[in-house]
C-alpha cells in the first residue's frame, strides 16, 4: 500500500467512513451533500486520531451515586485547516472537541509545477504548547501538505498528527520522505494520481465540490 509510511499510516476503515466516502465520490452528489458527508467524516476521523488523547480521573456524583469517573487531563489540542477544503473536516471534528482552537494556513498548488504555494497563515500563539492536527482532505502530490506541516514545525508546533479524507501512495512516499515522524490518518489510499495531479479515482477537487465553484 504504502511501505514507506510503515506503522506511521492508518487507514480508518470504519464501514460508516466507507459508505460516506463512497457517496461523496459519486459525481452526482450534490454540494448540499457532499458538505454534510464531509463533516460526518470529519467528525468520525476525529475519534481515530484523538484516540491517545490522554485521561485523568474526576470525582462526580452521578443522580445514582458518587464516583470516580474519566475525563480529559486538560491536554489542550489545534486543529489546523489547510484551507479551503481542510475546513469542511475541521467543522466535523470541532463536533466532538469543541473546545480546540483552529489554526488557518492558505495553500494552492501551482497548476504548471504542483507546488504548493503559501497566501495565508494564521495559528495560534501557544501552538507550541498544544497537540496539533493539521487537516488537509487530499493528500495527493503531497507537496501541499508537507508545506503544511513544515509551516506548523517552524512556528513551534508539536506531536503532530496529518489527518486527510483520501491519498495515493506518491503522496504518501512524498510526505514520509519530508515528515516521516509525523502519523498520517485517511479514510482510503487510492489507486495513483493523474497527470493533472489528481487523485484516481478520487472525488475530483474537494474544495470545488464542497463550496459549489465548479
Amino acid at each position: 500500500m504504502a511501505p514507506a509510511m510503515g506503522d506511521k499510516l492508518t487507514v480508518v476503515d470504519h464501514p460508516l467512513v466507507q459508505h460516506k466516502l463512497t457517496l461523496m465520490r459519486r459525481k452526482q452528489t450534490p454540494t448540499g451533500d457532499f458538505r454534510r458527508l464531509l463533516r460526518e467524516i470529519g467528525m468520525l476521523l476525529a475519534y481515530e486520531v484523538m484516540r491517545d488523547l490522554p485521561l485523568g480521573s474526576v470525582a462526580i456524583e452521578t443522580p445514582v451515586a458518587k464516583t470516580v469517573a474519566p475525563i480529559l487531563d486538560g491536554e489542550t489540542v489545534c486543529l489546523v485547516s489547510v484551507l479551503r477544503a481542510g475546513s469542511g473536516l475541521v467543522e466535523g471534528m470541532l463536533d466532538v472537541l469543541p473546545t480546540a482552537r483552529v489554526g488557518h494556513i492558505g495553500l494552492y498548488r501551482d497548476p504548471e509545477t504542483l507546488a504548493a504555494v503559501e497566501y495565508f497563515c494564521k495559528l495560534p500563539e501557544d501552538i507550541h504548547l498544544r497537540r496539533t492536527i493539521v487537516v488537509d482532505p487530499m493528500l495527493a502530490t503531497g507537496n501541499t501538505a508537507v508545506a503544511a506541516v513544515q509551516r506548523v514545525k517552524d512556528a513551534g508546533g508539536r506531536n503532530i498528527k496529518l489527518a486527510c479524507l483520501l491519498t495515493v501512495p506518491e503522496g504518501l512516499a512524498t510526505f514520509a520522505a519530508a515528515h516521516g515522524d509525523v502519523p498520517v490518518f485517511v479514510a482510503a489510499v487510492d489507486e495513483r494520481l493523474n497527470e493533472k495531479g489528481y487523485i484516481v479515482p478520487g472525488i475530483g477537487d474537494a474544495g470545488d465540490r464542497l463550496y459549489g465553484t465548479k
